[in-house]
């Protein structure tokens, strides 16, 4: 997959291409829908499948104090693209004058001289252009004048509800990870650095990776099952995500304790993907009360990859 971050970039003689446009934040099922389209469409036209997408999000410019917290970093999601099996990405600078732009003049100014569109895929609720104004029938009306089909897909639904980048956040910042994973067709996750912390995960016989977190967007403060893939391997774990109350903490931190693993993971890269909530963050009266519920926590977990009846309360 090739990734291009200026459409001035883009070859002048180029086919024709399948694409679609948008945020695309999460890559979830919603969106995998239509990039299947588009992937499928372009193989059986022997043509370029594209994504044109942005950075940053458009909320950040438009109206920064709401600008959402992401579902992915730029690697993540970029990963979750190539795998869907797109031959090219467009990463298009998001500034004000973009945003001033209606949806004539962005087809026109910013993609016209570049690209020719074969077919364009969006989902029934695609809107563009200043202030989102741009909607399903100018889109095909532009396709109309410019020479190229729009398609329409439509919403996936999800335990009744249409999956939505901003679903699944909520659902995140709920702790309801399982929802959110089923939403994204697997388990969200996060990515960041191991970083040496204060040491009393080993003290408690429950050694943790601390991790400095890359992304923005953390589950709800509590205990969870997950997997963490370090040094090229999965492997089942607990993720606490707190403060430590027990120990007056300050800071968030996201600490992972690895059952099955032995060696010291510090400066890897690793990423932790959620699987499923055990509980809250709680005070405990000392360490020993806390390495009680760790072990509690960790049997909880033990059941959870044994495939019991495990359910969290």
């Amino acid at each position: 997959m090739k990734i291009w971050n200026d459409v001035n970039q883009l070859p002048t003689e180029r086919s024709p291409v399948v694409a679609s446009i948008g945020n695309y934040d999460g890559v979830h099922l919603g969106h995998q829908a239509i990039l299947n389209r588009v992937v499928t469409t372009a193989r059986a036209k022997d043509l370029p499948s594209l994504l044109i997408t942005f950075d940053p999000h458009p909320t950040a410019i438009v109206a920064p104090h709401s600008k959402p917290q992401l579902l992915q970093t730029r690697r993540q999601k970029l990963d979750c693209l190539e795998q869907m099996g797109l031959t090219d990405v467009l990463v298009l600078e998001f500034t004000p004058a973009v945003a001033s732009l209606n949806g004539l003049r962005f087809f026109d100014e910013v993609l016209g001289e570049r690209l020719r569109f074969h077919a364009l895929h969006v989902g029934e609720d695609f809107k563009f252009g200043y202030r989102r104004y741009g909607d399903l029938t100018l889109l095909k009306r532009i396709g109309s004048r410019m020479g190229f089909d729009v398609f329409v897909a439509s919403a996936v639904r999800v335990d009744g509800q249409t999956v939505s980048s901003s679903l699944i956040r909520r659902a995140i910042a709920e702790g309801s990870v399982e929802l959110a994973s089923r939403m994204l067709g697997r388990p969200f996750a996060i990515e960041g650095e191991v970083v040496r912390g204060d040491g009393r995960g080993g003290k408690l016989q429950f050694p943790t990776a601390n991790l400095e977190v890359e992304n923005t967007l953390l589950p709800k403060p509590g205990v969870y099952v997950t997997e963490t893939v370090a040094v090229a391997s999965r492997h089942p774990s607990v993720t606490n995500v707190g403060f430590r109350p027990t120990f007056n903490g300050r800071l968030l931190t996201v600490e992972s304790h690895l059952l099955e693993f032995e060696g010291d993971l510090y400066h890897e890269r690793v990423e932790v993907r959620f699987l499923d909530r055990i509980r809250d963050e709680m005070r405990f009266a000392g360490p020993s009360d806390l390495a009680d519920q760790v072990g509690r926590d960790r049997a909880a977990a033990e059941s959870f990859f044994q495939n019991l009846q495990f359910r969290p309360g």
